[in-house]
């Protein structure tokens, strides 16, 4: 598949992959943060499309499929500052210790975040 651009680039599969598990393990522990954006970005995604339609009929015509559509692109969306989070520690770490240790200290830090997430629903749902 790139042997048809003109050019020739590198993928740093070692930074792909600890950047996705510090994003995940991100996306984990701060999991109250995610529904949070998500929610915000849902409701501004509604409020902008409303602003789009001048007969009401026909706003409530299709609704029920634009905000399930809304919906969706709002937890797409939701993703996109943990990846970038998750990309500046995977970078800090390559830049301290090496390369490797991203993957390393990613898997670490994904299974902390479980435990944390775990821990926290079970005192949610105790209290």
């Amino acid at each position: 598949m790139l042997e048809i651009l003109p050019f020739r680039f590198e993928l740093d599969k070692i930074a792909i992959a600890g950047s996705c598990l510090w994003s995940l393990a991100l996306y984990v522990a701060f999991s109250p943060v995610g529904e949070w954006v998500t929610e915000q970005l849902n409701r501004w995604f509604n409020f902008a499309e409303r602003s789009l339609y001048t007969s009401q009929t026909e706003f409530e015509k299709t609704r029920q499929g634009r905000e399930s559509q809304n919906a969706f692109y709002a937890s797409l969306f939701t993703i996109m500052p943990f990846i970038t989070a998750g990309t500046l520690f995977n970078w800090v770490i390559k830049i301290s210790l090496s390369d490797s240790w991203g993957i390393s200290t990613g898997i670490l830090a994904c299974m902390g975040a479980g435990i944390y997430e775990l821990g926290r629903r079970d005192g949610d749902s105790s209290d």
